[in-house]
């Protein structure tokens, strides 16, 4: 999405001010075929019982390969990495966005284990289903994504898995490619001023503006966190992250030093938008522009509608998922459906009344 501002912003986009530019979501290309893999779902608790019985249920005797990521918003490319890797590996996300799912579905493509492990009741439901349909390992832990990825952090280190969260390094050479796309859509006679970007885990905003740099351009990085879930804008970890914007639900972003050196290096700013703002703009998105996303995606919007731009004409808003992720969000936000009985007079008093 991207749009003109004006130095002040109002409460409100005005709809000629976002336009529609071509993206790409991690669930964009899925694989040609589908191995079929058994699925384990199991409960455990942190923090050394819960590497224990994680480890257990990721490291079956026949482990030639498995895969252990915390899952988090993920570039396709990162995923693919490991089968060229010459080690016995698999995939593991701790898991609130996208990472789960792309993952999973690669790893099944390439024959290689995936296991996912997940916060407790933090994870939206469309992106569990897909790291469960497409044969991941989901091991549910009684604890926050934070406590997650320390976990499998831990795990990597021990076994020949390979993490595919935000410190993979691969992972961010393929996010970095999505400011080469927002590059060549706008072209060089219209340059980009600033970008608004959601950040949970840092790992999106920290390969933005890696990709930026490389293409000898520097927009002001503009990221945007839940306000129960600010850690960079509190400057501090927050021990029990809260927000409706269950991607960005955590307290403790592994590419902090990395986001933070983005955003003053490109004389940006990191503020936060309450639960509120993000689904007002989460509905405004959908109701007014056609664009369905989830409320993570929609706290760059919130971002630029609460605190503006500073003096940038040229901004782009990034918005990373789609929102059949978390259709529980969407039914809650939702109008009503209305019922009406099979007659001609009841299905017009339905539709024109």
């Amino acid at each position: 999405v991207s749009s003109r501002t004006s130095s002040s912003a109002s409460s409100k986009l005005p709809r000629s001010a976002i336009t529609r530019a071509p993206c790409m979501s991690a669930w964009a290309s899925l694989p040609a075929a589908i191995l079929p893999s058994g699925t384990i779902t199991a409960q455990v608790s942190p923090p050394r019982a819960a590497y224990a019985a994680a480890l257990a249920a990721v490291l079956p005797v026949d482990a030639q390969m498995t895969a252990l990521a915390p899952s988090r918003t993920a570039a396709l490319t990162a995923h693919v990495i490991p089968r060229s890797l010459n080690e016995p590996v698999g995939f593991v996300p701790s898991s609130l966005s996208q990472t789960s799912a792309s993952a999973a579905a690669y790893a099944a493509r390439a024959g290689i284990r995936c296991a996912v492990l997940v916060p407790d009741g933090k994870i939206a439901t469309g992106k569990l289903a897909q790291a469960l349909m497409h044969g991941a390992r989901v091991i549910v832990l009684r604890g926050n994504f934070d406590e997650a990825l320390k976990l499998v952090r831990e795990l990597a280190d021990r076994h020949p898995i390979s993490l595919v969260n935000s410190v993979n390094r691969f992972r961010l050479e393929g996010q970095k490619t999505a400011s080469f796309e927002i590059l060549e859509a706008l072209g060089e006679e219209r340059p980009l001023d600033a970008l608004c970007i959601p950040v949970g885990n840092a790992g999106n905003i920290t390969a933005y503006w890696k990709g930026f740099r490389e293409a000898g351009t520097a927009p002001r990085m503009l990221g945007f966190q839940a306000a129960g879930a600010a850690p960079l804008v509190e400057g501090a970890p927050v021990a029990n992250p809260e927000t409706v914007a269950s991607a960005i639900r955590i307290g403790n972003p592994a590419r902090w030093e990395e986001a933070m050196d983005a955003m003053t290096s490109s004389q940006g700013a990191v503020r936060a938008v309450t639960d509120m703002q993000i689904l007002d703009a989460y509905r405004f998105l959908a109701s007014r522009e056609g664009v369905f996303c989830e409320p993570a995606s929609a706290a760059s919007v919130a971002g630029l509608m609460v605190h503006g731009a500073g003096d940038a004409e040229r901004v782009a808003c990034v918005l990373t998922g789609h929102g059949l992720k978390d259709p529980s969000t969407a039914l809650d936000q939702a109008g009503a459906v209305v019922p009406c009985e099979p007659e001609l007079a009841a299905v017009e008093e339905a539709v024109l009344g």
